[in-house]
């Protein structure tokens, strides 16, 4: 089964992964090279990440997606490997965390740690795997907030990188990145910005990682954007730009040209804010349309497994319940599926608000092209459902109260359909306990929370006193100016600019 021994597959797969972060395009061809002549499973498993993630770093999300749904021969699904299975759990974790649901990716992530067995396990594969989902886990717990968990699952994460590998060092420079965002956004920046300045140095002495460079000057930008350094900031952009200009990590580059944009913007220097933000939009529409691309081509690989498995049904009632259990497992990820494209279409608003905030992780959007999907996977649960009872309508309540921390009701196109596919909660049950316990319907209860939370962040964070009022229109999810101006003057009594000027008036006073 082995093409290469174990030993001189670590150092092949070593250096795949040091060439994903120095140039993604070198990263495939060395590992399309290997994964030709690879017959061992696990191998070829390893690979076929790498492959995809160096796809995804490009914006290239159908080759992606190709990629990582590759499956082996149907005569030896039977013959996985403990490795194997772990690794496929993973790796639907980590594709949940890239959706946006954050709490499905935890649960897979904890039903695989709670094998004491693995998580003592002296095999490399495994405990490279076990620390990247530690990683994953600590990012999850960054979106609910709990900053001291996520830390502590970093440090975790580290603990399995106990092999002297180029791997293991990378992973072990990401984590300290992650910890030092998570540091700043817990208020903790002087520690956070100690930890880059480390983790900055190390990266430069050690060669030609352009990624990891890039992301922790991103990083060290965000540092003194909080600390309204601006031009400190930009600083920092540029040279963090300066390693990934000339290399196709596009996904990367988003991020930067919409820093970019929000420094300038800071700075009133219309020139520079119009020309990234060009920059940004062009990038944007480009990998918007790689991702629809992408989506379609899963949604298709969904329904042909799905057709296979129902054919096997009829043949084979003795595993009846297997299949079942499958179909059920891959339409909930074809759902899933349907929204990624909207999640990544507020992903620009997301990003852009970080600093300010320093509450959201992410930003899940979604579009009405795709509630028809939602409603229809919806639909049989929905049928006959009893009025709610008391106990169901608490339960509702507090997981209404757990989604409005997300602040996804920031999203543009949020809907009752979206908000029931993130809550888990059916669409009938919500209708009825927002309109009995928050007295008013759904986009009256949107509202209110989007026109709270922009109201807190003016009164709280001078950077966004600056802003124009369309520009927090389409930050808050509003459709135009004029909507958000109704919609604030009927919750707050005054306009948007009225509201500015109070605020800038009992500053000075």
């Amino acid at each position: 089964m082995n093409s290469q021994s174990g030993p001189d597959f670590n150092i092949l797969t070593d250096r795949a992964f040091q060439k994903l972060y120095q140039n993604p395009e070198d990263c495939i061809r060395y590992s399309q090279s290997l994964l030709i002549s690879e017959k061992n499973i696990e191998h070829k498993t390893i690979l076929r990440k790498i492959i995809s993630w160096a796809y995804a770093m490009q914006g290239n999300y159908v080759e992606a997606v190709n990629t990582s749904n590759q499956k082996e021969d149907e005569n030896q699904e039977g013959k996985q490997s403990r490795f194997v299975t772990m690794f496929g759990n993973f790796n639907l974790a980590d594709q949940y965390q890239n959706l946006g649901l954050f709490e499905q990716s935890r649960n897979i992530i904890a039903g695989i740690l709670a094998d004491q067995d693995l998580l003592n396990s002296k095999n490399l594969k495994e405990r490279m795997t076990l620390s990247k989902l530690y990683q994953l886990q600590a990012i999850n717990d960054g979106v609910s907030k709990k900053y001291e968990e996520a830390l502590k699952n970093f440090d975790i994460s580290d603990q399995y990188l106990d092999y002297d590998n180029e791997e293991n060092k990378i992973t072990r420079q990401e984590n300290t990145i992650f910890r030092a965002l998570y540091l700043m956004r817990a208020n903790r920046r002087e520690e956070s910005k100690k930890l880059l300045d480390e983790v900055i140095h190390e990266i430069e002495n050690q060669g030609d990682y352009a990624f990891l460079a890039a992301f922790a000057y991103e990083a060290l930008s965000r540092y003194y954007f909080s600390k309204e350094d601006y031009h400190t900031a930009i600083h920092y952009l540029e040279k963090g730009f300066a390693k990934i200009e000339n290399l196709p990590y596009n996904d990367l580059k988003l991020i930067f040209y919409e820093l970019f944009t929000e420094n300038y913007l800071a700075l009133n220097n219309g020139e520079k804010y119009s020309h990234y933000n060009n920059l940004y939009s062009d990038l944007k529409n480009k990998l918007d349309s790689s991702r629809k691309e992408g989506i379609q081509y899963i949604v298709k690989l969904l329904e042909i497994y799905h057709k296979k498995n129902i054919e096997y049904q009829k043949q084979n009632k003795s595993i009846q319940v297997k299949i079942i259990v499958s179909i059920t497992l891959f339409l909930i990820l074809g759902t899933m599926v349907c929204f990624y494209y909207e999640q990544t279409k507020g992903k620009d608003l997301r990003k852009q608000f970080t600093f300010f905030k320093g509450q959201r992780e992410r930003d899940i959007s979604a579009s009405i092209a795709h509630e028809e999907s939602l409603i229809k996977v919806n639909k049989t649960s929905e049928k006959d459902q009893a009025k709610v009872s008391k106990e169901k309508e608490t339960e509702i309540l507090e997981k209404l109260k757990e989604w409005e921390l997300t602040d996804n009701y920031l999203n543009k196109n949020m809907s009752i359909s979206i908000l029931s596919a993130e809550t888990g909660i059916n669409t009938k049950y919500l209708s009825e306990v927002i309109n009995n316990n928050k007295g008013k319907n759904f986009n009256g209860y949107i509202n209110e929370l989007r026109i709270n939370h922009i109201a807190y962040l003016l009164r709280t964070d001078p950077a966004y006193l600056n802003y124009k009022v369309s520009y927090l229109a389409e930050y808050t999810g509003f459709s135009s100016h004029g909507a958000f101006t109704n919609v604030f003057k009927s919750i707050t009594g005054m306009s948007p600019n009225h509201y500015i000027q109070e605020i800038i008036k009992n500053k000075k006073s």
